[in-house]
């Protein structure tokens, strides 16, 4: 899901535990059909080169920041700062609110004559109405955005970081470049340009389009909500904790989709911090960072028992899938539980699955099972297919990295005119999804790609037939027709984020977290500030 891995080790073993017999896996529910093509495409296509996330467009803007004999305060120093080809005009018309997410970019000369090209994801937010304006959820230390001038400093205190943002140009309605110098521990660690983006704002898109339509909206009071399972007529909303509200399960009646009814809300002393749900027979599993997977009984649907939990080790559980009669949970740091579920409150430990030959990746984010396959999206270690069958048998068949360090977050596997896709989405800024053919996980192949603003990142996704449905942060929903993969074309959208929701901060981690489309007519949206949300399915 989305907090940021707290180490990047992995532990490299594949240890196959005896249990009792396999069920034969069977195809995802969330999977397309068996093929669900060829509508538009007849299987073939040209071979599209990987560049990473984040597109290097070159410098932001024309202006600058002077790093010679920088002082322990350099980061601070405005006079630094070389704005002499900025706009100030055009500043003076920004608005003097809004939250931004912005890209830097950091360009050093190396050595060997070469040149390093980095960036990074900030965030910053502008209040006009006497609250605090902050950059990092930060307050502000220091801003200045009257008479054409734009200047923000703020400190990342969990990283000991402050940071100096001084605009230089607008660009485009809602868009701020300029420079940037950030410093750590009293030396100046980066410096260049950025660009940066008014997320509530869309460049004139509407709030909707292609006939979704909002059928109803909970607020969620436990924590930041992150991910919603479908089942016996209820939703089960699972979250975080949040700015000082402990995270939990938060269960809503949804037989009528126009007024869900709220019949619980759960948490665990000391064990709050839940990230993933999944539902199976009369059997609801949570992924807590505490203690593994949570057993919750569903006998009664409007209020779930607690049976068990899944001890995973110290990094506990982050996301859970159950397919073909088996438990998958990715385990940060660690590798996959697999978990025989024929007794579904009674799970037995058949395997950990790891990725060969992985080292100093986090570990699995999440998962998706199709035909035998289990597709590990593997966080910084890349996008790994095991042969999953057997499991005692368990083999690894390929790998799709990433040029740029790039983070593997969730995917979606259907067959399409005979050859086996993967939709595969990252996260961090400039995530994006991709297509790619992994008929042969030997060879993985790019085919197509899907972009929205190179600030936001993607999130989850569901895939119904030839309608690809996106949860993607600030972007809100997403409906993609990729009946014709190479060239997936967007048929509906539904912008969730407003500035002026409770709670919204300036990370790159706001907006639609969780999406589910189970099969009764209905999308289900999960909103990290306004809840749950239900849509029409199309």
């Amino acid at each position: 899901m989305t907090t940021p891995l707290r180490t990047l080790l992995t532990l490299l073993v594949l240890q196959l535990l005896a249990g009792c017999e396999d069920t034969p896996p069977r195809p995802s529910f969330d999977a397309g059909p068996p093929d669900a093509g060829p509508f538009a495409w007849d299987g073939t296509y040209t071979e599209l080169e990987e560049h990473g996330d984040w597109v290097d467009r070159g410098p932001f803007a024309p202006c600058g920041f002077d790093s010679r004999d920088a002082s322990s305060s350099a980061c601070e120093e405005l006079s630094r700062f070389d704005v002499s080809n900025c706009a100030p005009a055009a500043l003076a018309r920004l608005p003097q609110e809004g939250i931004y997410l912005a890209n830097t970019r950091d360009e050093r000369r190396l050595e060997d004559g070469g040149t390093l090209i980095s960036t990074g994801p900030v965030g910053f937010q502008l209040r006009s109405d006497g609250g605090p304006s902050t950059l990092f959820d930060e307050p502000l230390r220091f801003r200045d955005t009257q008479d054409g001038r734009v200047s923000l400093i703020g400190t990342n205190t969990r990283l000991s970081l402050t940071m100096t943002l001084v605009g230089c140009q607008t660009p485009a309605p809602d868009v701020l470049t300029g420079c940037f110098a950030s410093c750590r521990r009293g030396k100046v660690s980066q410096h260049g340009t950025f660009e940066a983006h008014r997320v509530a704002t869309w460049a004139g898109e509407p709030e909707s389009s292609g006939g979704l339509t909002l059928l109803s909206e909970r607020h969620v009071a436990q924590g930041q909500p992150v991910d919603v399972y479908v089942t016996l007529d209820h939703a089960y909303v699972v979250s975080l904790p949040y700015q000082g509200r402990e995270g939990g399960l938060t269960v809503f009646d949804v037989r009528d989709p126009k007024n869900p009814i709220l019949t619980a809300s759960i948490s665990l002393p000391g064990d709050n911090f839940w990230n993933g749900v999944w539902a199976w027979g009369n059997a609801l599993y949570v992924a807590s960072s505490s203690r593994g997977v949570l057993v919750y009984d569903l006998s009664s649907p409007a209020l779930p028992v607690f049976v068990r939990s899944l001890p995973t080790g110290a990094f506990g559980a982050h996301t859970v899938l159950v397919d073909g009669g088996r438990l998958y949970a990715m385990v940060p740091n660690t590798g996959t539980y697999v978990y025989d579920v024929s007794q579904p409150l009674a799970p037995v430990l058949r395997a950990l699955i790891t990725i060969p030959g992985d080292f100093d990746s986090g570990g699995p984010h999440d998962a998706f099972v199709y035909e035998h396959r289990l597709y590990i999206s593997n966080a910084f270690g890349g996008y790994g297919v095991m042969e999953v069958t057997d499991l005692d048998d368990v083999r690894y068949l390929g790998l799709y990295p990433r040029p740029d360090f790039g983070f593997a977050h969730h995917s979606a596997v259907g067959t399409f005119a005979n050859r086996t896709l993967a939709f595969e989405g990252g996260e961090f800024h400039s995530s994006h999804l991709r297509v790619l053919d992994v008929t042969d996980p030997a060879r993985i192949v790019k085919l197509g790609e899907f972009r929205m603003r190179p600030v936001t990142s993607i999130h989850n996704l569901i895939l119904r037939g030839t309608r690809l449905y996106v949860a993607w942060y600030h972007e809100g929903l997403r409906v993609l027709d990729v009946s014709n993969p190479t060239q997936p074309k967007q048929v509906a959208h539904y912008n969730t984020f407003r500035e002026s929701d409770p709670s919204r901060g300036d990370s790159l981690f706001e907006g639609v977290y969780g999406v589910r489309v189970p099969g009764d007519g209905h999308v289900y949206v999960v909103d990290s500030s306004r809840g749950l949300l239900i849509f029409n399915e199309l």
